[in-house]
């Protein structure tokens, strides 16, 4: 017969986590983290997703975690953590709570290293340094020397995770995650419930009031936070109460579905379509929640702010009056009993018709190729892309993947997409992190995911195929194929988009060649090219047929090729 095994804090771990959803775990092993690794082998319920590296790892556990709500990814101590730094950054900046484990030299090699000036392999001499670089970009570090407080760590680990809605570092001493540990309640853990100072509260919200039923163009600018923190509800209600048209930031993007008669469309300053600019600017309150102000909002910042509410985790501010102890949640509900006891509510406002096919492609494709309409451009692509999806009804079954990139500024001016389904780098601006997002987005959300990549992205994180053909994930890659990285140049010397010669790209903006469908080939998956608007069209309708195999798409678009969405922020 055989022994039963032992319940050990690794197995503690992985239980809370699969009490929360948490079903698909993202790997580099390694030698210290073994009896984590090694428990999560034999895990039941929870599957190993083995990654090709580090970014691979982490950037699809951020995904996941945006899409599921939480997510995890487990690495080896120093030369993994270290090189997952950066996309751990981009989900603490854009609220993305991702449990990262793993594990350092146990008490013996400390011992033994204190002894015997001994620097243990992929440590830089310092034992704690990962928990101290860690916590520059987690809202809580702990590295677990025994077993005997690490159910309660654990616990207020993923509760802190769940709260804030942001990234936590969990390492053990190597020999913690095999000892022995008693299980876990069966209830799931979850976040803590932080209330408002009443008084405050109330001052903030009355202040509120004052600037809004004083305003005669009121509009909602929506952010991330309230997608994080399960606060979409509370929007569509104060929105139906309130009677106020709404727009979205480009990384809040989806925070509802983009249905209805209150949504401008996504703003995100002069990439966005002119008419939600002209919303925008009219509007003399503006009323800000969940957003994280980046500097692609900096105009707002210089011209509206005295007219902005801004209510987020971080900040309860009216015009120029700040609040604390007021959270966004209480604040919005507050504000909706506001106005449910108000005369004169809701408003009357509708927002303009959405854009119709070609539009808003057309007029923002690159003037230098109206006379060449077979040549695929940005504007061109996404006219296409978005009109197959919704002819063939397939808008609410996809999730989108971005990097920072001009695809991602050009699709902020998609209508009509499901909620939850644009997953993107907007404020932390990481180019290459949509290629590796694309398997937690598809495992996350359970939708299959398009990623749309440039060139240089996707060649930071190519590997990201490899993952995707090993465990069968049929998401579509999309390679906008232009050999140069287009977004930086525009930001360098927009003069190098303009026709002739004597216009050049610079050459640390030059990408090497790859040939797209060798390389597909060689990861095992399926792979299609398009040249032209017609043969593009052409290969929409073959993602349509059943596979099990991930699809990389080349799309082949002028070097030069400038959408207008970017010259305009360019210029700016």
């Amino acid at each position: 017969m055989k022994p039963t095994k032992e319940f050990t804090v690794a197995d503690y771990l992985l239980t809370r986590l699969k009490q929360l959803n948490v079903t698909e775990v993202f790997q580099i092993p390694g030698d210290y983290v073994k009896h984590f690794t090694q428990a999560l082998e034999d895990f039941n319920g929870i599957k190993t997703i083995g990654t090709s590296n580090e970014l691979d790892a982490s950037y699809a556990a951020d995904a996941y975690a945006r899409t599921r709500g939480l997510g995890a990814v487990s690495l080896q101590y120093g030369v993994s953590t270290y090189s997952a730094l950066n996309a751990i950054a981009g989900a603490y900046v854009e609220r993305s709570p991702v449990v990262v484990i793993s594990a350092t030299p146990g008490a013996d090699a400390r011992q033994i290293g204190n002894m015997y000036n001994v620097l243990y392999h992929h440590s830089i001499g310092n034992l704690n340094a990962d928990q101290e670089i860690f916590e520059r970009v987690t809202v809580a570090a702990e590295t677990l020397s025994s077993s005997v407080d690490a159910p309660e760590k654990i616990d207020n680990l993923i509760i802190a995770a769940l709260t804030h809605q942001r990234p936590v570092y969990i390492a053990c001493y190597k020999e913690v995650w095999g000892e022995p540990c008693p299980k876990p309640s069966n209830k799931k853990l979850e976040p803590q419930i932080i209330k408002s100072e009443a008084a405050e509260l109330e001052n903030a919200v009355s202040q509120a009031w004052t600037q809004i039923s004083q305003s005669k163009k009121p509009l909602i600018f929506a952010g991330v936070e309230l997608l994080r923190h399960n606060l979409s509800k509370q929007l569509e209600e104060l929105i139906k109460v309130s009677g106020m048209l709404y727009t979205t930031t480009s990384l809040g993007k989806t925070v509802l579905d983009e249905k209805g008669d209150k949504f401008i469309g996504t703003y995100s300053d002069q990439a966005s379509i002119p008419e939600v600019i002209k919303i925008v600017e009219a509007s003399d309150c503006i009323l800000s929640l969940g957003t994280i102000i980046t500097d692609d909002y900096l105009w707002l910042v210089e011209n509206k702010f005295s007219a902005m509410i801004q209510a987020t985790t971080q900040e309860m501010r009216v015009g120029y009056f700040t609040y604390e102890n007021v959270t966004l949640k209480d604040f919005i509900e507050a504000l909706i009993e506001r106005f449910k006891k108000a005369a004169g509510y809701p408003l009357k406002a509708v927002a303009p018709a959405q854009p119709k096919f070609p539009e808003p492609w057309r007029s923002n494709s690159d003037p230098k190729y109206d006379k060449f309409p077979e040549i695929i451009t940005f504007n061109r692509f996404f006219e296409r892309a978005t009109y197959f999806l919704e002819k063939q009804k397939m808008l609410d079954d996809i999730v989108f993947t971005f990097g920072v990139s001009s695809s991602m500024y050009v699709a902020t001016n998609m209508y009509g997409l499901a909620k939850n389904a644009f997953i993107s780098s907007a404020a932390w601006q990481c180019i290459g992190f949509e290629t590796g997002a694309t398997s937690g987005a598809q495992l996350g959300s359970g939708k299959q995911a398009w990623t749309i990549a440039g060139d240089g992205g996707f060649m930071m994180v190519a590997q990201s195929l490899s993952t995707l053909v090993k465990y069968n994930i049929n998401s579509v890659m999309f390679v906008m194929s232009n050999g140069v990285y287009a977004i930086e140049q525009v930001y360098v010397d927009m003069d190098s988009f303009k026709a002739g010669p004597s216009h050049k790209f610079d050459e640390f903006d030059i990408l090497p060649k790859w040939d797209y469908q060798a390389l597909a080939k060689a990861f095992g998956a399926k792979s299609y090219r398009a040249e032209t608007v017609k043969e593009l069209d052409e290969v929409l309708l073959k993602l349509k047929e059943k596979t099990d195999l991930p699809t990389l798409v080349e799309i082949v678009i002028p070097q030069k090729d400038l959408a207008q969405q970017m010259e305009r922020l360019g210029n700016e």
